[in-house]
């Protein structure tokens, strides 16, 4: 079952009223109900909210994020990105939201590291099912972040998002008036290595002027700093990055996959920390 009161929205055009839970179904005063997974977690997609039924990230994807964060790759950044969340003035029990939550690595040790109340929302069914045989204490939602959140107005204390998706606007508006963002997105030189092995070269994407200008209508930008490691990695684990970002997908690029050798390589993310402007 969903963990008591969480702060979750009807999805249903014009509604946004609050969800109560009602044994194993959510309902909102309007009669809308959603029924909760045996597993626990809501799936409160409304069919315009995809264009397949096989939204969001692969079962493979998902296993391939698992696999190497299980071996070590990418632990510093998912600690270092929860150890800044964690330092944060949270009072017991605050809520925190995670977009993009995946397999739910970044709000489960949030979870264990504070006593918080979170709800973590993808798009993807594999990815939520995962999550929430990880960590059952969080509230596990299959919803669009790119649309709006399933979530009430001001009654979030924290919005999480490391590589997940961004929305300025939906973020402001559920947040409470003293409320933080912490967002991570890939480094200019992130799997450097390994994108000028697979693609025959590698763009170094910088998004900080950007990202910080998108937001700065709704926030106040209160630090950035970025984090970094690197890992020596056998074909297989590169062969889990690929998949885990998209690239793994692309057939044209299978050849060059299938001849990948040992390679050191950079995971960097760059993260920024707001707070609500008003």
């Amino acid at each position: 079952m969903l963990k008591p009161s969480p702060p979750l929205a009807c999805t249903v055009r014009d509604c946004g009223l609050w969800l109560e839970a009602r044994g194993p179904v959510l309902t909102c005063t309007r009669g809308h109900a959603y029924d909760v997974a045996r597993s626990g977690y809501v799936n409160l997609l409304q069919p315009q909210d995809r264009r397949t039924l096989a939204a969001g990230d692969a079962k493979e994807a998902v296993a391939a994020r698992s696999r190497l964060l299980a071996a070590g790759v990418g632990r510093q950044i998912v600690d270092g990105f929860v150890a800044r969340a964690a330092a944060l003035r949270l009072t017991d029990g605050a809520v925190v939201a995670e977009l993009g939550a995946g397999g739910g690595n970044v709000l489960g040790a949030l979870a264990a590291a504070r006593r918080i109340s979170g709800v973590g929302i993808d798009l993807s069914t594999s990815a939520v099912a995962h999550a929430i045989r990880a960590f059952p204490d969080v509230t596990w939602v299959v919803a669009n972040a790119d649309r709006r959140l399933p979530l009430l107005d001001r009654s979030v204390d924290l919005v999480l998002s490391l590589h997940g998706r961004r929305n300025p606007a939906e973020c402001a508006r559920v947040l409470t008036r003293k409320g933080w963002l912490l967002i991570g997105v890939p480094g200019r030189d992130d799997l450097i290595e390994l994108r000028e092995s697979v693609q025959g070269h590698g763009v170094r994407h910088d998004r900080s002027e950007a990202l910080t200008a998108e937001h700065l209508p709704w926030f106040a930008l209160v630090e950035r700093f970025s984090l970094r490691a690197t890992h020596r990695l056998e074909p297989d684990a590169l062969v889990d990055l690929l998949r885990g970002t998209y690239r793994g997908a692309r057939r044209s690029l299978i050849d060059r996959i299938d001849a990948l050798k040992p390679l050191e390589v950079t995971l960097a993310t760059d993260v920024w920390l707001f707070e609500t402007a008003r």
